[in-house]
């Protein structure tokens, strides 16, 4: 996989990846690229309540969980989904799991990487899996890890958008245009039943991001049309030959 184009999703609970990067992953997966998502939990406790409500016990939650993120990759066209089952609400990070999540992201080298945003009081299991990806692409990097696995460069982290931005400190600088894909989008976000109050919404957050989109892109002036996008705060430098 290493000498492949690759990129890796760093995703808290089973359905993030798909509300928040849906779009990034299906568009990468058409251009070549092998995408990883890692769901480090089910979220079985804490975003599943249609499900506790009908009764389920934990075991059902999580396989009904489970079954909805493999359909949703599935209509993405992820590469490959892997779950952590570290349990949610909250996440708890041991050196195990740190050295597991190391292991992956020295597999997939990752191009670039997505994770969720710095900051989310709402849902702490969001920004501490940000911390937690951050930690272990930088362990990822050291040469005194592991030697004789192949040592990480320096993929870009990209943080999707949480879902109630203004409280989160989040400041997309990166737009991505998903208009080709967005029905594979749909789709995935439909595998999802139990949380259906969630399709229409990220609809409308990828019909205002289109229109970021537009104005950024030259506005009336010349820019480009797009119908749905998804916005993205990088966090590392780039390093580039030419400026645009």
């Amino acid at each position: 996989m290493a000498d492949n184009k690759t990129a890796l999703v760093i995703s808290a609970h089973a359905a993030d990846f798909v509300w928040r990067c849906g779009g990034a992953i299906a568009l990468h997966q058409e251009l070549g690229y092998n995408v990883t998502v890692a769901c480090l939990s089910f979220g079985e406790r804490g975003e599943s309540a249609r499900l506790w409500k009908e009764g389920k016990s934990l075991e059902e939650v999580k396989a009904n969980r489970r079954g909805e993120a493999e359909n949703a990759a599935e209509a993405l066209g992820v590469h490959d989904i892997k779950f952590l089952d570290m349990g949610d609400y909250p996440l708890r990070f041991t050196e195990e799991y740190e050295n597991q999540v190391v292991d992956i992201i020295r597999d997939v080298q990752p191009k670039f990487m997505f994770s969720h945003s710095k900051w989310d009081p709402y849902n702490t299991d969001h920004m501490k899996t940000t911390e937690f990806a951050l930690t272990c692409r930088m362990i990822a990097q050291a040469w005194g890890h592991n030697p004789g696995q192949k040592v990480l460069g320096a993929p870009q982290m990209y943080l999707f958008e949480p879902h109630q931005t203004e409280q989160m400190h989040w400041k997309p600088n990166v737009f991505l245009d998903i208009t080709p894909v967005w029905e594979k989008k749909r789709k995935a976000m439909e595998c999802n039943q139990g949380q259906i109050h969630l399709w229409d919404f990220y609809t409308r957050v990828a019909q205002q991001r289109a229109n970021h989109f537009k104005r950024n892109s030259g506005g009336m002036a010349g820019g480009r049309d797009c119908k749905y996008a998804e916005g993205f705060e990088s966090i590392f430098p780039f390093c580039v030959d030419e400026l645009v």
